[in-house]
């Protein structure tokens, strides 16, 4: 009886050992990932803004400025900026602190459009908005011609 005891707990260290082992190296393959290689020649994504809370607007500035800095997507990514709806805010000259920052998105590349729709339903003017900024006869309606064209939705 004390022989079988001595073997299960000789069997039970073992096991834990075992346990211990791949927990480490689970822990250690973790530390060692660096993220996921990109294999295609193009990546696409829409960042939809419908937000007028600042720090949602700033949010997506800074999501977009961080991606377009990402080295494994260098070269390969097109982004679109579509507001609508409480988004729009980041897009009224009123609203002069978001203009350098959404101008300097252009110079990158990044289209920055505005829905008409929302216009019209809130009565602003193009003339309201910076001169810089392109449009969409609606926002939901880029949204799903986008994803449709494979476009990643992103909503900060």
């Amino acid at each position: 009886m004390k022989k079988q005891f001595t073997i299960a707990c000789i069997l039970l260290a073992i096991m834990t050992i075992q346990a211990k082992a791949q927990d480490n190296k689970l822990l250690l393959d973790n530390h060692q990932y660096s993220g996921a290689v990109a294999k295609k020649k193009a990546y696409i994504a829409i960042y939809q803004l419908d937000s007028n809370d600042p720090k949602t607007i700033e949010k997506a500035i800074r999501n977009i400025n961080n991606v377009l800095k990402d080295p494994r997507l260098k070269g390969r990514l097109q982004i679109e900026l579509v507001a609508f709806s409480g988004g729009t805010e980041a897009f009224l000259k009123k609203n002069s602190q978001y203009e350098k920052p959404l101008k300097n998105l252009v110079e990158k590349g990044v289209i920055v459009a505005q829905c008409l729709n929302t216009l019209e339903e809130r009565h602003i003017a193009k003339e309201e908005l910076f001169d810089f900024i392109g449009y969409v006869p609606s926002g939901n309606g880029e949204l799903i011609l986008r994803a449709n064209e494979g476009w990643v939705i992103i909503k900060p």
